[in-house]
């Protein structure tokens, strides 16, 4: 995989000392070119400043480390309408161990459950079918089509996640995604009737050869099925905190539509769903075996018409998130001030891009609660906070709880029935600071 286009950095997520900075290329100065379509004509949307990765979670040993940071710039490109990250962490330093595991969600296992169920009798799935996920986890979703009978081959870059996909039975390959592994697979025949690639693009530095990949991997009447969270829905609801290192772009339908046309893939259809804030499902095929169908018209013409395609959507954006970092700070810092006790919910990334641009940290909270496993015992990137099991929430009861997972408040509201019955309050920070 080829990341010549942009400034790469091959770092230690932790260990200051072995960070090596290589020279960054700012924005609209020669040589910087947009990941999908090369283009030089790149627009300032918005700047979070400087943070560390936001999954970089810390061992009690670590905290005495100086943790890297690395500059949290977007642009968009008036080329082809890519919203985009100006500066690429190396994926080996993101990827290789990881801490999301799309399980410890009943909400993201349920959503795959019902999507899979669903792909399986609409395309007649079987016992000589393939199905193959790109970044599969641990696999949440392809453990749906197993039980049915389905052959499944996940491709997870995470070594540690792998492992336990492959521990539940799901056959994983360690692998990045590339043109290169899309050709070998191609070439030992296995390619995919159905092909997975959920909120996997966001994160690719190399966007032509990823789909170039897809494009060799795929059965000549294949269907990719992909979800990406909407950048309308980003822009209308200040999700900023959804930017962080490993999102590199930022998705309209407009940018994907020329993405994958570029590599002589059509999208036949699109979805809207409300996952993760708001996403797009896109299912494509080879061009000349998919008509594009009448909803992906509609939706292309819909964001011509609100603007999405071009500069002017995104002015202004900077300015509101700055109004809404100003409201939900202020709001942390009074009820603190009153005496009360402030934790949070959700050791993820977005609320790593939170607290940090917020500026907002021990001072402010007592600890932060996860149900992973996996992030428990550690500490949070940047603000240091020790992330604790859910339980203290009750054996503590702070007054209030900031809720950084909102994207899945209703499950989370459900699941803490009992300390809202004793009452306590959660704060839902976006799109503008709610006290429920």
């Amino acid at each position: 995989m080829s990341f010549s286009r942009f400034s790469v950095l091959q770092v230690d997520p932790v260990t200051a000392s072995k960070v090596q900075h290589e020279k960054r290329v700012g924005v609209g100065a020669a040589g910087f070119r947009c990941r999908a379509c090369g283009g030089t004509g790149l627009v300032p949307v918005l700047s979070l400043g400087s943070t560390p990765l936001a999954n970089a979670l810390l061992s009690e040993a670590q905290l005495s480390i100086a943790e890297p940071t690395f500059p949290l710039d977007v642009v968009f490109c008036e080329g082809c309408s890519l919203v985009q990250l100006t500066e690429t962490v190396a994926p080996g330093v993101l990827f290789s161990e990881y801490v999301y595991f799309s399980s410890f969600s009943d909400a993201a296992v349920e959503h795959a459950r019902v999507t899979a169920e669903r792909v399986a009798l609409e395309r007649g799935l079987g016992a000589s079918s393939l199905v193959i996920e790109v970044a599969s986890n641990d696999g949440y979703l392809l453990q749906h089509y197993a039980r049915g009978g389905v052959p499944v081959l996940g491709i997870e870059p995470a070594r540690n996640i792998a492992a336990a996909a492959t521990a539940r039975g799901i056959r994983t390959l360690n692998a990045f995604f590339t043109e290169e592994l899309g050709r070998e697979l191609a070439a030992e025949g296995r390619r995919a009737d159905v092909l997975h690639a959920n909120n996997v693009l966001a994160h690719v530095p190399d966007l032509s050869g990823f789909v170039a990949g897809m494009r060799h991997v795929l059965q000549p009447h294949g269907v990719a099925v992909i979800e990406v969270p909407w950048v309308r829905e980003l822009v209308r609801h200040l999700e900023f905190d959804t930017i962080y290192h490993e999102h590199l772009s930022y998705f309209s339908l407009t940018a994907l539509d020329a993405l994958f046309e570029r590599h002589g893939l059509t999208i036949g259809d699109v979805e809207e769903v409300a996952i993760h804030g708001g996403s797009l499902r896109l299912w494509v095929g080879h061009g000349g075996t998919v008509v594009r169908g009448e909803r992906v018209r509609r939706l292309l013409d819909r964001e011509r018409d609100e603007g999405l395609a071009g500069r002017s959507y995104y002015a202004g954006f900077a300015d509101r998130v700055q109004a809404l970092s100003r409201d939900l700070g202020a709001l942390l810092r009074g009820l603190k001030s009153e005496g009360h006790s402030i934790a949070a919910y959700g050791a993820s990334a977005k609320g790593s891009t939170l607290l940090n641009y917020l500026g907002i940290g021990r001072e402010t909270l007592d600890f932060i609660v996860d149900r992973s496993t996996v992030k428990q015992g550690r500490y949070a990137p940047g603000t240091r906070l020790p992330i604790r099991a859910p339980e203290a929430l009750l054996a503590e009861m702070p007054a209030y709880v900031l809720l950084l997972t909102w994207n899945f408040a209703d499950e989370i509201l459900r699941q803490q029935a009992e300390y809202r019955h004793r009452g306590g309050r959660f704060i839902i920070p976006l799109p503008s600071p709610t006290v429920i």
